[in-house]
């Protein structure tokens, strides 16, 4: 007897329908899977033979084959268990087709019977329902993910007698009527920019980074507050809104950093990976791919600590998804992409013992280990950072000022500025045409001045005359690449938009210069 059961595989976020056919034919009592499945699949042949026995059904003593289809696509993943098991006990008619054409299937089997959660559920349910699927049976750990999907009915199934007896008349799996909303949540955090004393040209430029979506570079010596400022940045920027959720919920749940207490990612991401971070791990891979740190990172920060102590070759690697914010794998089987919109927060100490530059310590470090040590950060690596900003030390006076003092700007001051920004960002955006273009094509719509393109550069960050000049005059005074330019532009049009301008001025484009005048040393340069 032939079955036809449904489920789905995932390429990156993406998840295409699969049909699980099984057929049992006479002959020796073997179990085949044709259809490219990986080891994972072809391994599921033991768990499922256990899990219908020991749920007190009959294994067929018959020649069983499966077929996943499309046959040239490859299958990952221990979700197809339950899907493969179901088709089983429709071919030995255990249980009756009836309405099941109108259900997927997901979940890994425990020897036991019972049903497990598995990597990706968000991803996979919103690919069923795109492709016509009105029912879902999943495991129960696997339901409040899945439940942020509109429209699609759930039904979280324990185990496989369950499932038989829901399908049979008996006893039926109740179906999830409750969804997890993101809009209007809050983010609770514990730090906060009050506690950050005498940086305030620091809290100016984070304040801009976080209007714009730009990246920053910290540089200065030991103890001068860098990790502390960069910890907070997540703190300034806005609340996501429910599909920013879901976007960055999909890369968690695909990574398998979801569980039942944790169903939904509701803060802005701040990753820190560790400078013996691999290249896979930072940008993503595996033979399977799986996201890295800059796709955890997506809609958040990236926080890089110790940036010259990364490897020169990791570091090159992210070159080209901070440019096209996405991380293209190529394998074998195919091409997995995943978004990377990040805003990239690198720190740096100026020399290897931290002091080069500093008023208050003197540097022990020779020109050749300054060299070797500052060699690791390539030029069109730090031309793809926006602002470059000089952290000095804190006097004793700014640390023990008294409460009567000027008051400490806040996170919530900062805050307030950036969502200020970000609305007239996003007010001027919206209406582009090419904006919508990007829509229509399924890709993020252009919001916020750092995802600028060359076009819209061109339209919306006009210079007066002035401002031409010093332009000029910063080009050839610190040999700017065409990069470079674009990029301060793209500040100078955020600065604007803090301060509720129109049109760049002067001061504005002289504010953006201020962040690009820095070299690699952390020394600053002035016009």
């Amino acid at each position: 007897m032939l079955s036809t059961v449904y489920t789905a595989v995932l390429h990156g976020l993406e998840a295409e329908l699969v049909t699980v056919e099984t057929d049992l034919s006479p002959g020796l009592p073997t179990l085949t899977m044709v259809g490219l499945p990986d080891i994972t699949v072809r391994e599921a042949k033991e768990r499922i033979r256990s899990a219908i026995i020991n749920s007190g059904y009959a294994f067929p003593s018959k020649r069983i084959t499966v077929n996943l289809s499309p046959a040239n696509t490859r299958k990952e993943g221990s979700h197809f268990d339950l899907p493969i098991a179901v088709g089983i006990l429709i071919s030995t008619g255990i249980l009756e087709t009836g309405h099941l054409k109108e259900y997927a299937f997901l979940g890994e089997l425990s020897l036991t019977g019972s049903i497990n959660r598995v990597d990706g559920a968000l991803p996979l349910v919103l690919g069923l329902k795109e492709r016509g699927i009105e029912r879902v049976i999943l495991p129960e750990d696997n339901l409040a993910e899945a439940s942020l999907v509109q429209g699609i009915r759930l039904y979280p199934a324990a185990d496989l007698s369950q499932l038989v007896a829901h399908f049979g008349g008996g006893m039926l799996i109740r179906e999830n009527q409750k969804r997890e909303l993101a809009a209007g949540i809050k983010g609770i955090y514990e730090l906060d920019y009050a506690d950050v004393l005498g940086q305030e040209r620091v809290k100016r430029a984070v304040t801009i980074c976080c209007a714009g979506g730009h990246g920053m570079l910290l540089m200065g010596p030991p103890g001068s507050g860098k990790s502390m400022i960069a910890k907070r940045m997540a703190t300034v920027l806005p609340e996501m809104t429910y599909e920013e959720c879901l976007d960055v919920t999909k890369i968690y749940s695909v990574g398998g950093h979801l569980s039942r207490e944790l169903p939904l990612i509701q803060q802005r991401p701040f990753r820190a990976p560790h400078h013996t971070v691999s290249g896979a791990a930072l940008i993503g891979g595996g033979s399977r791919p799986s996201p890295g740190e800059i796709s955890l990172a997506h809609r958040g920060v990236l926080f890089l600590d110790e940036l010259p102590e990364f490897s020169k070759r990791v570091l090159e690697m992210l070159r080209q998804p901070l440019e096209d914010n996405q991380v293209t794998i190529a394998r074998v089987n195919g091409n997995f992409t995943f978004p990377s919109q990040v805003m990239l927060v690198a720190a740096s100490n100026p020399c290897p013992c931290g002091y080069f530059g500093s008023p208050l310590h003197q540097c022990t470090c020779s020109s050749a280990q300054i060299h070797r040590y500052m060699d690791k950060l390539s030029g069109p690596l730090l031309d793809r950072i926006d602002l470059h900003v000089k952290v000095l030390p804190v006097d004793c006076q700014a640390l023990s000022r008294s409460e009567s003092g000027p008051p400490v700007v806040s996170s919530a001051d900062m805050r307030s500025q950036v969502e200020a920004a970000r609305r007239r960002q996003r007010e001027r955006y919206e209406t582009e045409a090419d904006s919508q273009s990007r829509r229509n094509q399924g890709d993020s719509a252009v919001l916020l001045n750092g995802q600028l393109s060359p076009t819209l550069i061109r339209r919306h960050c006009q210079l007066d005359q002035d401002g031409k000049q010093l332009m000029e005059t910063a080009f050839k005074a610190y040999g700017l690449s065409a990069r470079a330019y674009s990029r301060i532009l793209k500040i100078a049009r955020t600065i604007a938009d803090l301060q509720g301008s129109s049109q760049i001025q002067t001061a504005h484009v002289a504010e953006a210069l201020s962040y690009r005048t820095m070299d690699r040393h952390g020394a600053g340069g002035s016009l």
